[in-house]
C-alpha cells in the first residue's frame, strides 16, 4: 500500500476560518489540516490516504463550496483567469438567443476572451447544471437568462466576486447587475398602436407564464386596453404558447371561433411565426391585423411585412459584457438594473385597418 508523503503540521481544523473569495486546493487543505498534496489525492480520488483525512478534506471541500479547476493550466492566464466567459441562455437556436450570443462574443474577441454558451430550455434544473459546469471549469464570469424562479444558489460566486449579469429577466435571490427592457411598456405601445387602427377586439397570444417577462407583456396589454375602456374577451387570451406549433394551432382555433378578434397581438417571436402561418392558412393574413413582440429574421419580407415591438438583442449583449469587463478590470459599483429601450417598427401587417377606424 502507497504511503502517504509526511507532512509539516498544519493548524488543526478548528482553527481555521472560511477564506473570502474563491476557494482554491490549499485552503481546502489548511481547513483539513492536511497537505496540499494529500488534499489533492483526495479531490482526484486517488488512493493512498486515510479515512480519517479523506473525511476531514470531504468535510473541507463542502464547508468551502470548493471545486476543482478541470481547465487546462496552458489555457490559464498569469492573473489566474481562464480567459472564459459562460453564457448561459434561453434557446441558442432563437434568433433572440443567437443575436445575443454574437454580441457578446464580438465584444469578448477584442479581449482575447472565449464565449460558452449553453441553453435552458425553460428548465430550472438545467440552468443549475449548466452553470455548476461552468464555474466548476472556473469561468470568469457569468451572462445568464435565468430559467428558475430563485437564484440564490449564486450566492457563493456572488461572494467569491464573479462578475455576474443577468440579460433579459431580472435576478431574484441575488444582488447582480441586469440588463433589461421595458417589456409591460412596449406591450402597451404595441396595443394603442392597434387600437389606433381601429381595433377593439385584440387577441393576446402570450408565452409560458412562469417567465417574468411573458407576464409584463400580459400585464402591458391588459392595461393598455383598460386605458383605452376596452375589456378583452377572456377567450381572447391565450396563454402558455412556447413554440410554433403550439401557437398556429391556437391562432388557427382563436381565429375560428364564434367571436374572433380583428387583430392580435403575439408576446414572443416564435409565437409571431405561428400565427403568421396560421394567418395565411385561413387566408386572413390581409384581413387581421398583427403585431409581434421581438423581431425575427425575414419579417420585412413577408406579406404583408409584419410590424413587430423590437428589442435589441445586441444592444444588449454588448451592455453585458461591457459591465462584465469593467468588473474584470477592477471597476466597483453597486449592482444595477439598466434598461435598453424597444421600439415599434410599423411595416404593414399592424396597419390593418379594423372596423372602428376614423372614416378618410
Amino acid at each position: 500500500m502507497t504511503q502517504e508523503t509526511p507532512a509539516e503540521p498544519s493548524p488543526a481544523p478548528s482553527e481555521m476560518s472560511v477564506p473570502k473569495g474563491r476557494p482554491t486546493l490549499r485552503d481546502v487543505a489548511l481547513l483539513a489540516g492536511v497537505s496540499t498534496k494529500t488534499a489533492s489525492r483526495v479531490v482526484n480520488g486517488e488512493g493512498g490516504v486515510t479515512a480519517a483525512k479523506v473525511a476531514a478534506v470531504q468535510q473541507a471541500v463542502a464547508k468551502l463550496d470548493y471545486r476543482p479547476n478541470f481547465t487546462a493550466s496552458s489555457l490559464r492566464r498569469a492573473n489566474g483567469r481562464t480567459a472564459a466567459i459562460a453564457a448561459v441562455l434561453e434557446d441558442v437556436s432563437n434568433p433572440f438567443s443567437s443575436a445575443l450570443h454574437r454580441a457578446l462574443e464580438d465584444v469578448a474577441h477584442g479581449r482575447d476572451v472565449m464565449i460558452f454558451a449553453g441553453s435552458v430550455d425553460e428548465d430550472p434544473q438545467r440552468e443549475r447544471s449548466l452553470i455548476h459546469a461552468f464555474t466548476t471549469r472556473q469561468a470568469d464570469a457569468l451572462v445568464v437568462v435565468p430559467a428558475s424562479d430563485s437564484q440564490r444558489y449564486l450566492a457563493s460566486e456572488v461572494n467569491a466576486g464573479t462578475p455576474i449579469v443577468f440579460v433579459d429577466r431580472p435576478p431574484v435571490g441575488i444582488d447582480v447587475d441586469a440588463v433589461l427592457v421595458d417589456n409591460h411598456a412596449g406591450a402597451a405601445e404595441a396595443v394603442r398602436h392597434l387600437v389606433a387602427h381601429g381595433h377593439r377586439d385584440i387577441g393576446f397570444l402570450g408565452d409560458l407564464t412562469s417567465i417574468a417577462t411573458a407576464r409584463q407583456r400580459l400585464l402591458g396589454y391588459k392595461e393598455s386596453l383598460s386605458d383605452h375602456g376596452i375589456r378583452p374577451a377572456p377567450e381572447h387570451i391565450v396563454l402558455d404558447l412556447h413554440t410554433e406549433e403550439a401557437a398556429q394551432r391556437a391562432t388557427h382555433d382563436l381565429l375560428t371561433g364564434e367571436s374572433p378578434p380583428t387583430a392580435l397581438f403575439t408576446a414572443q417571436n416564435l409565437v409571431t411565426i405561428g400565427a403568421v402561418r396560421a394567418l395565411r392558412q385561413l387566408d386572413l393574413h390581409h384581413r387581421v391585423a398583427l403585431v409581434g413582440y421581438d423581431d425575427f429574421p425575414l419579417a420585412d419580407l413577408l406579406q404583408p411585412p409584419v410590424t413587430v415591438v423590437a428589442q435589441d438583442p445586441a444592444a444588449m449583449g454588448r451592455l453585458a459584457a461591457s459591465l462584465i469587463f469593467r468588473r474584470l478590470d477592477g471597476e466597483r459599483w453597486e449592482p444595477t438594473v439598466h434598461f435598453v429601450p424597444t421600439r415599434l417598427v410599423p411595416r404593414g401587417s399592424g396597419e390593418i385597418l379594423g372596423p372602428h377606424a376614423a372614416k378618410p
